[in-house]
């Protein structure tokens, strides 16, 4: 993940800075005694005294300026005064004198600045390096602070007029317009020398139980963080110098240029630093989150193999929520809800990211909106739940934002608020332990939040709500009171249907995209029920993942009366999609074509929509169907004066039955046909299953 080391570009930039005997000098001073401080409240002092001292764009205007960031600054009064200032700076004040002293001493005369620099270091020899620096940071508050106390008040005070004056302020005062870029640039050192303080302060910071001194990203900062601070004192040093040339020296100071380049080359040195240091302590939050990371899913794996009483730690392990979020979506009254709302519920989790198909949409609101319509039904005893899995690998944008909306908008369903709500952790879990991969399904947890099936898609597809609980041994029972009919195949596509059952009506469904076979099989077929005397009706189901043909096919087949349609492309996708989910049902329970008679039909019809060629099944009530490929079929029904006489002797269908055997037996040779996902279209080889038509 991380780098060990910097890159070669980061090196040059360390060594031109790090001159050896230079940091020789400093490393020599180095001698902590153990004895810490925080540096908190000495570090939200001095930040208090730059944001309060920070140069107006005028010295008229200074007054008026003082009310400026006022919050900020009473928040960093507050801090300062919370995490123990005064006892802080009783123990350190002494210290920091000393180190206001030396750069008034020092600096007033335009002294060497690595010598000053080193005399500061010889100062705080006794301290980590985050505290040298903030003890530095101090002393030069002071003097900068002092300064523009008797600026800010010049125009006011007496007392501050008659310090000024003899400082030689009034000069500096009153070509204050002049002097704005110089204090501009003071200004932003003394920010990028902030940054680099609050950078190193946060490098000590960071969680042990997550990262160690010794982890590759610590030791390649912690390597140069000496550096870092050098850099920065040498920094304050400089900007010292400015103040004290200030004082005293008045308008002769104003044209000087010396000072104002030593600004420049430290103020290079520092943001450098800077970011390089900032790349290193991203690395190290890298790591920190990586490691958080596991160990909330190590939890969540853990929270899913305990016992509980209820489902909310489960509920609340997976979506995260502060004590005053309200995490959820309610669908019904588009308003924010808690997970209370969830509280000893079977829940499903709706699981899929943001391509969830229209149809699957449409057809899960529709089997949602029927079990609501009585909610007094065991069955209807469940809430949904979506969890949308978005990837975090890419930026969040406007665009995803309107497609969650979107689908939030319309699901009637509860949702999470925001996907934001989804830790990593979680979506690592959905997809390594439940296995997402794009496809929506649905994860069934019950009271207790245990998890009663991994995915119960597909029994939501077949049965509807009337599979709850959606627990395998419930799937079990409902396939052991199911027949291989037309009930079975066709149930919930269309309610005509259920009502051709009930008048006893045969019943054909036939598919296939070949719009003239279309045209010779149901006019033949109609002309053979008006011959055989009984009253056939007629559905065209299309072909999975429905395309522009079939719509086309069902708009000519209603323009010229051929037959019924499913009007709703939704409705074609679903019937083939219901089927395919029956044979992953019956695969998850074992059955094989060699040992369940449904799987056998199962995988006969998903071979049949494999083929380029139309076909058809016939079925009256609960009795057995007669199926074929097309040529097989429409032949059967041209030869209708073949096997006429056995339709009056023993029924239209076993008629057509027998002569279909016929016509299989007489047929020669055979050609092994796929099996077409109706999801993507691609060949399911897993399937095959050989068809002799």
């Amino acid at each position: 993940m991380a780098t060990h080391a910097p890159d070669g570009r980061e090196r040059s930039m360390f060594s031109s800075s790090d001159d050896t005997a230079m940091m020789k000098q400093i490393q020599a001073t180095h001698a902590p005694d153990g004895r810490e401080f925080s540096v908190k409240p000495l570090l939200h002092i001095v930040e208090d005294i730059f944001l309060r001292a920070a140069p107006a764009l005028g010295m008229t205007n200074i007054v008026q300026q003082q009310g400026a960031h006022q919050a900020q600054l009473d928040e960093l009064e507050e801090k300062a005064l919370q995490n123990g200032f005064h006892e802080t700076i009783e123990m350190l004040s002494y210290t920091i004198n000393k180190i206001s002293c030396e750069m008034s001493c020092k600096c007033s005369g335009g002294g060497d600045a690595h010598a000053t620099t080193l005399a500061i270091f010889n100062l705080v020899s006794n301290y980590t390096w985050d505290e040298k620096l903030v003890l530095a940071l101090a002393g030069f508050a002071v003097n900068y602070g002092e300064f523009w106390l008797v600026a800010q008040l010049y125009l006011t005070n007496p007392l501050a007029k008659a310090v000024a004056l003899l400082k030689q302020l009034p000069d500096i005062i009153e070509r204050a317009d002049n002097m704005k870029p110089k204090f501009e640039e003071l200004t932003s050192l003394i920010k990028v020398m902030m940054d680099v303080a609050q950078c190193i302060f946060e490098f000590k910071e960071l969680p042990s139980q997550y990262i160690t001194p010794d982890t590759p990203e610590m030791l390649t900062a912690t390597a140069h963080i000496p550096t870092a601070v050098y850099w920065t004192i040498r920094s304050i040093v400089a900007c010292a110098s400015q103040i004290m040339g200030l004082s005293g020296k008045g308008h002769e100071y104003i044209a000087s240029t010396t000072e104002a380049s030593e600004l420049s080359s430290v103020a290079q040195e520092v943001n450098n630093i800077h970011s390089h240091l900032m790349k290193q302590l991203t690395l190290c939050f890298q790591h920190i989150d990586e490691k958080r990371h596991i160990e909330a899913f190590q939890t969540l794996v853990s929270l899913f193999e305990a016992f509980h009483i209820d489902n909310m730690k489960i509920l609340k392990a997976l979506i995260y929520a502060e004590d005053d979020q309200l995490p959820l979506f309610d669908g019904s009254t588009k308003k924010r809800a808690s997970l209370d709302v969830l509280r000893r519920r079977s829940v499903l989790l709706l699981i899929s990211d943001l391509e969830i198909s229209h149809e699957e949409l449409s057809v899960l609101q529709q089997m949602y909106s029927e079990a609501r319509e009585q909610p007094g039904r065991p069955e209807s005893q469940y809430e949904v739940v979506w969890l949308p899995v978005v990837d975090r690998s890419s930026p969040w944008s406007e665009t995803k934002e309107k497609l969650f909306e979107d689908f939030q908008r319309i699901m009637p369903w509860y949702s999470v608020y925001h996907p934001s709500l989804l830790d990593v952790a979680v979506i690592r879990y959905i997809k390594e332990v439940w296995h997402f991969n794009k496809r929506p399904f649905l994860v069934v947890l019950d009271p207790q939040g245990r998890v009663v099936n991994p995915n119960a898609i597909h029994m939501m597809w077949i049965w509807g709500s009337l599979a709850f609980p959606f627990t395998s041994l419930k799937e079990e029972a409902l396939w052991k009171e199911e027949t291989w009919n037309i009930e079975l195949l066709a149930d919930s596509i269309d309610p005509m249907i259920l009502s051709w059952i009930d008048q006893r009506k045969y019943i054909c469904l036939y598919g296939g995209e070949d719009m003239e076979w279309i045209r010779k099989f149901t006019v033949t077929a109609k002309d053979v029920a008006s011959r055989a005397g009984i009253t056939l009706e007629m559905l065209y189901v299309g072909k999975s993942n429905p395309r522009e043909k079939v719509r086309k096919n069902n708009s000519i087949i209603t323009t010229e009366k051929l037959s019924h349609v499913l009007p709703d492309l939704t409705l074609i996708w679903f019937f083939w999609v219901r089927l395919e989910s029956m044979w992953h049902s019956k695969v998850q329970h074992k059955r094989t074509v060699e040992n369940d008679v449904i799987m056998q039909e199962i995988i006969t019809m998903l071979i049949f929509d494999g083929s380029d060629q139309g076909w058809a099944v016939i079925s009256r009530g609960s009795a057995d169907m007669a199926k074929a490929k097309g040529e097989t079929i429409l032949k059967s029904f041209v030869d209708f004066e073949r096997w006429k006489d056995g339709a009056k002797e023993n029924g239209f269908l076993p008629a057509l039955i027998d002569y279909l055997h016929e016509l299989r037996i007489g047929a020669t040779g055979s050609i092994p046909e796929r099996v077409v996902c109706a999801e993507c279209g691609r060949p399911k080889e897993n399937l095959s299953y050989i068809l002799y038509s």
